[in-house]
């Protein structure tokens, strides 16, 4: 792998792609405890500045570990793709309904009594830190390049990865 860290307006197209383009994330909170709290979440919005926003119930372990602590960590993975992502940072629980409106779709009907149920939340994620992988190639090429370093013993230059600076 080879080393490519980003910064500014870089990073943060780099943010948004992946994010974006992966969807569900693992947000972990609860950081400190032997045991963290973690629960598939779905990213609903990448802002200007970085920020990763979901939807949450107020009631919710994972909104009260935010309260409690501020913290959280997501963990993006899209396997097929040999697309990865982690980021750290602080979080930010919010009920502004503007916000909450613009987040809001048919989908989350599923988990939610419409855009205007008393419990729903907007989670903001400040990321602090954050760290990406990729394929160079198509999964494809990555599969057949990792099959030819194990035939051959050299290693091949299966992709990159760095630190995103937002």
């Amino acid at each position: 792998m080879s080393q490519e860290n980003l910064t500014t307006n870089e990073a943060l197209e780099k943010l948004k792609e992946l994010a974006k383009g992966i969807d569900f994330a693992f947000l972990s909170t609860n950081l400190g405890a032997k045991a963290a709290h973690a629960i598939p979440m779905s990213t609903k919005k990448v802002d200007e500045e970085g920020n990763i926003w979901f939807l949450s119930n107020k009631n919710s372990e994972h909104n009260k570990h935010i309260a409690e602590q501020g913290i959280a960590q997501l963990y993006y993975c899209k396997p097929n793709a040999m697309e990865f992502l982690t980021v750290f940072g602080q979080g930010a629980i919010s009920t502004e309904r503007a916000i909450i409106d613009e987040l809001y779709s048919k989908s989350d009907d599923n988990w939610f009594d419409g855009k205007d149920d008393p419990n729903i939340t907007a989670l903001k994620i400040t990321p602090q830190d954050a760290h990406y992988w990729e394929p160079k190639s198509s999964a494809l090429v990555s599969l057949m390049k990792m099959g030819i370093g194990f035939i051959t013993g050299e290693k091949q230059e299966l992709g990159k990865e760095g630190e995103i600076k937002v």
